[in-house]
């Protein structure tokens, strides 16, 4: 039976992409927002989810950054896609002709660039491929969007003009997500542990949460706060550099346990090829 994995978006996104990279013989399931890609999986309609949290240009995806608290599935892996725009319009249009243009709210401000150089006014969509998707069905010279040269395929767009992201280090990291966890072996050389803790009310109550992690040897890649309704950061999610059943991480785990509460362990999965320093 053939595997199916969710993502947020119409056919060609970068998404759906990314889920095409790291599982080639799965199918993909378009899903209009992102709390409908987590929902896939956790109602069994998928058996995985592909997620964007972290882009080199736009930053955090917002949503995203909400929703990983509330739902029960676990990171089993992380993929780094290139990001690489390209601009579109429907058959015969031309540079000159391009007044208005489509893409998603992260899309826009990666290729600030080309918009400022073209004069044209931009249009937020809730994905780029969807916004491929509109300009086709448009059918008006005067309307292009940005996305993937894939989308443009798809959807029968002209590329106009490739690479119009802002930097060529455009890149996407993505997480894998799943009903149930699935850890690399102990000695795997490189594993990211992604956690969410609540710091108990006490003085440097987040110094005395973190320094476990220091003094037990274990780097940090990332760190995110949450914010309560009284808008105290209370809550906190980490990446850390190391597996979870190490003897330095349990050490950690046990130091954090004194100034904190509400630990829970997301996910440990092997670290992306991407991470490696070039030589």
């Amino acid at each position: 039976m053939t595997k199916i994995i969710s993502f947020q978006g119409f056919k060609g996104a970068y998404s759906d992409m990314a889920c095409h990279a790291v599982y080639p013989d799965h199918e993909t399931l378009p899903c209009v927002g992102f709390r409908d890609a987590f929902m896939a999986v956790e109602n069994g309609e998928a058996d995985l989810a592909m997620i964007p949290v972290d882009n080199t240009l736009a930053g955090r995806v917002a949503d995203v950054h909400h929703l990983m608290p509330q739902s029960h599935l676990n990171i089993i892996g992380e993929h780094f896609q290139p990001i690489r725009h390209a601009l579109m319009g429907v058959k015969g249009a031309k540079i000159k002709d391009i007044k208005h243009v489509h893409s998603h709210v992260h899309a826009i401000p990666q290729c600030r660039k080309v918009i400022s150089e073209l004069g044209i006014e931009s249009h937020i969509h809730v994905d780029t491929a969807g916004a491929a998707k509109e300009v086709a069905e448009r059918k008006n010279k005067a309307h292009a969007a940005i996305a993937s040269e894939l989308a443009a395929k798809i959807y029968g767009l002209e590329i106009l003009r490739g690479d119009v992201q802002d930097a060529d280090h455009n890149t996407t990291r993505f997480l894998i997500l799943s009903p149930k966890p699935e850890k690399p072996y102990l000695k795997e050389e490189s594993c990211i542990t992604s956690l969410l803790f609540t710091v108990r009310n006490i003085p440097a109550a987040l110094y005395k949460c973190l320094s476990g992690f220091a003094t037990n040897g274990l780097s940090m890649s990332k760190l995110e706060s949450y914010v309560d309704p009284n808008f105290d950061a209370a809550q906190f999610y980490v990446d850390v550099d190391g597996h979870c059943d190490s003897e330095a991480f349990r050490n950690a785990l046990e130091e954090l346990g004194f100034f904190a509460r509400n630990v829970r362990i997301l996910g440990c999965y092997k670290a992306h090829d991407f991470r490696k320093p070039s030589c």
